[in-house]
């Protein structure tokens, strides 16, 4: 019975540290958020700016973003977006697509860079956090 109480207490600690891990990822990825204001946003009632929009980015392909008058390489990249192409992409836009308008030096910076992710992808389509 001992070992059954305390294999379930592990289970409900990890459970939590996991959850706080996260919404620390998701806190810190705000705040590396505020490097993208400028020209993006996300969350409800998101608009283009110079940038587009970018709720419900992870599924998305690139240059779909509506009303939003995308770069021909970034139409034609080809990329779906998803966690593996967004941080690849982030840390240096104009080698991830060559012709991209977007101009941002990235984020070279690994725990960042996964912090905005973790940020990003939060968002649905309509701006609501999953």
């Amino acid at each position: 019975m001992q070992k059954l109480t305390l294999s379930a207490l592990v289970v409900i600690v990890s459970s939590v540290t996991a959850t706080a891990a996260l919404a620390q990822d998701v806190a810190a990825g705000k705040t590396s958020f505020n490097k993208c204001l400028a020209c993006h946003a996300i969350g409800e009632g998101a608009k283009n700016k110079v940038g587009p929009e970018l709720n419900g980015l992870n599924g998305r392909k690139s240059g779909a973003a509506p009303d939003y008058s995308y770069s021909d390489a970034n139409k034609n990249s080809g990329i779906t977006w998803n966690e593996a192409e967004f941080k690849d992409y982030i840390k240096d836009p104009k080698a991830k697509i060559p012709g991209t308008k977007m101009s941002f030096a990235g984020i070279k910076n690994e725990t960042e860079v996964n912090d905005l992710w973790a940020f990003v992808a939060q968002y649905n389509k309509d701006g609501k956090t999953k």
